[in-house]
């Protein structure tokens, strides 16, 4: 079934097409409390990740929303650098939050609706930077879903509105959500959607008000109340519903936490906290206008589209400015169009609907040069904005001198007309071009292509212009703003959300006596006892003896072996040939060449899966953040031989030290 999702800072939405009209998905209604129960919220899936003192594992939706003690919320807005937060004593990035939300999604509307998906077109925001699109798109497909398109979500919006009301004509979109303002401008003739300008800021949304008006409510209580985290946390939800009610009512009463007190607060109150805030949320409608040359009388409707944008001030403050009235919300739903926006486009790319729908480049993507004369950096566009996708388009350069054996090749997605520090244009990553030899500049002249397509995946190559030959051949994947977690690891780290512990729990504490798995780090005990810098070279006999002794100490318990890739070149010929016949009895496991972390993360990935007790001398320091067990007792034994004889010691590895 065609399905299209709106991934929001606080709230997402999914909607499907049933043949006739774009379905939203009542997800979690079961979940949501009597003084929540408002009819537009029963299609939202609040974009949360929660934990609870009683339940074991992450919540999601309406259940973390209002029943977690600690909530990380916003993962969205923090995907661009991938942040990460502490959930209880996981350290979770934003892009496996963002993975269990998508999951989470998914899972309910096949176990309550028995609706199933496994593609969708995902909404993102229109201003959206590269790397928090393409981690939006890495956090779908870890959750089972593929993406068939990333569609803007003012695009996504107005295509509800336009395909309700058979219209032609120029919307402004104005999309005010819980963590960032757009506003675009489109135009849709025949079919086609034309995004003509776009201005917004990504740190202004419901979060910043939510802010002041708790500050508000705060002021009008006597004396500063010491609340507890799960106080704050209860204080939190109560600011929401109170902002809900005051865009409703022209008062309302909030009750404290802990001491029960009410504490009463207008509407004119609100309003005036907020003022600058609102007027600061005009200014992209503002900037999308200058840059068009364009009176607001030429505009045919203006959508307003989020939940901030609902405040009778902001709709007021645009309505004002545009000196006409808002499209009203019973005519373009704020909470829902963009999910049935995105759901119409799945049934577009699906031939299930007669229509066009073209997908463009939000920003130009190119690379920057230096200026031969002044030594300025400047940005060379090869993908221009607004272009159709898929896109594909190449440019040559040259080198500034003679000799080079490789270049330094920067992404970035920037607008032509601005200098390259201005604070609007970014760089993605960069990028390593390599010479088969030394080249004179007139010979070393190489075309750099730009691939970039539909689901917001971006290819650069780069080939010597006089031969053809290969010189950078790369998807992008890390950024300049933070590595991007592949797939794989994202799904391994969900899984791991799935076991967290109640805070103030315990799980049954496994000692080695009782341990029914063990997993070795072979090539530590291979190395035990030897030192490189002297030429010394790792034994198999030795690492074989320690295992065999393993199995004697405790029988019929499991053992598996890993070894690093690079084992097997460091062991003499005879021994290399013993490995390789462990290997194919699979008594040895070695990790794939260029696993990231290498035989340790192997090692403390598969422990962590299957409850194995690990086998090693190390410490693995750099992993204990990422798997807090590492520390827990009786999951590390040390390896020793001693003659003849092995000695297996219970260890905890060592902390690492905190910096002051």
């Amino acid at each position: 079934m065609a399905t299209g999702i709106d991934f929001g800072t606080t709230n997402s939405v999914v909607a499907q097409w049933n043949g006739d009209e774009a379905e939203v998905l009542q997800l979690d209604t079961d979940n949501i409390d009597s003084d929540w129960l408002y009819e537009e919220f029963q299609g939202i899936f609040p974009t949360i990740v929660g934990e609870s003192s009683t339940r074991l594992g992450a919540l999601f939706g309406w259940e973390a929303k209002l029943r977690s003690n600690r909530v990380f919320e916003a993962c969205k807005r923090m995907l661009r650098n991938d942040e990460s937060i502490r959930l209880r004593d996981a350290s979770v990035p934003a892009s496996v939050a963002a993975a269990g939300v998508f999951r989470a999604m998914r899972e309910r509307a096949e176990h309550n609706l028995l609706r199933s998906f496994d593609s969708a077109v995902i909404t993102v925001p229109a201003n959206a930077r590269g790397a928090a699109r393409y981690r939006t798109r890495t956090a779908a497909q870890a959750a089972g879903i593929q993406v068939k398109a990333l569609l803007n979500e003012p695009t996504a919006a107005a295509l509800s509105y336009m395909y309700d009301m058979q219209e032609e004509g120029r919307i402004m979109v104005f999309d005010w959500g819980g963590g960032t303002i757009d506003v675009t401008i489109l135009e849709h003739i025949d079919g086609h959607f034309e995004e003509l300008a776009s201005k917004g800021i990504t740190q202004l949304g419901g979060i910043e008000l939510d802010k002041r008006l708790r500050k508000l409510l705060l002021r009008k209580l006597p004396g500063h109340p010491v609340l507890s985290e799960l106080e704050s946390r209860e204080l939190d939800l109560i600011v929401e519903r109170t902002k809900i009610r005051l865009s409703r009512e022209t008062s309302a009463v909030a009750r404290f936490p802990g001491n029960g007190k009410l504490v009463q607060v207008t509407r004119d109150e609100f309003e005036r906290e907020i003022a600058d805030l609102v007027e600061q949320a005009l200014q992209p409608a503002r900037q999308c206008l200058n840059e068009l040359g364009m009176h607001p009388d030429e505009i045919d409707g203006v959508l307003m589209i989020g939940g901030t944008s609902q405040l009778p001030s902001v709709r007021n403050a645009v309505e004002r400015l545009m000196d006409d009235e808002v499209v009203p919300s019973a005519i373009c739903h704020p909470m829902t169009a963009v999910a049935r926006g995105a759901a119409i486009a799945a049934a577009i790319l699906d031939g299930k609907i007669d229509s066009y729908l073209r997908v463009s480049s939000m920003f130009a993507l190119g690379t920057a040069t230096t200026n031969q004369h002044t030594g300025e950096k400047v940005f060379s566009a090869i993908i221009d904005q607004h272009t159709p996708l898929p896109a594909i388009e190449e440019k040559k350069y040259t080198p500034i001198d003679d000799g080079r054996v490789q270049l330094t090749v920067p992404v970035w997605e920037a607008d032509p007309a601005k200098s390259l520090d201005d604070p609007e244009n970014f760089q993605l990553t960069k990028l390593v071009l390599k010479y088969p030899r030394r080249l004179p500049r007139e010979k070393a002249i190489f075309n750099l292509r730009y691939t970039y397509t539909v689901d917001g995946l971006l290819h650069v190559k780069g080939t010597l212009d006089e031969t053809g030959e290969v010189l950078l051949d790369e998807e992008i994947r890390d950024f300049t703003s933070g590595d991007t977690l592949p797939v794989e690891e994202i799904r391994r780290r969900m899984s791991a959300l799935d076991r967290l512990t109640p805070s103030g729990a315990s799980l049954p504490q496994l000692t080695p006596a009782a341990a029914k798995s063990f997993v070795v780090d072979g090539s530590n005990l291979a190395w035990h006892g030897r030192d490189r810098r002297k030429g010394d070279i790792p034994s198999l006999d030795q690492l074989l003896s320690g295992v065999q002794a393993l199995h004697t100490k405790f029988p019929g318990a499991d053992v598996t072996v890993f070894v690093d890739a690079t084992l097997r070149h460091q062991l003499p010929p005879g021994e290399q040939k013993v490995l390789d016949d462990a290997i194919r009895q699979k008594i040895v496991h070695t990790t794939p060449a260029g696993t990231h972390g290498k035989g340790d993360r192997m090692v403390v990935m598969f422990a962590d899966e299957t409850g194995s007790v690990i086998v090693t001398n190390d410490s693995y320091q750099e992993l204990q953040a990422e798997f807090p067990f590492l520390l827990d007792k009786d999951r590390v034994l040390g390896a020793t031989p001693a003659g003849n004889h092995w000695l297996f010691p219970p260890r905890t590895p060592v902390r690492p030290r905190s910096s002051s």
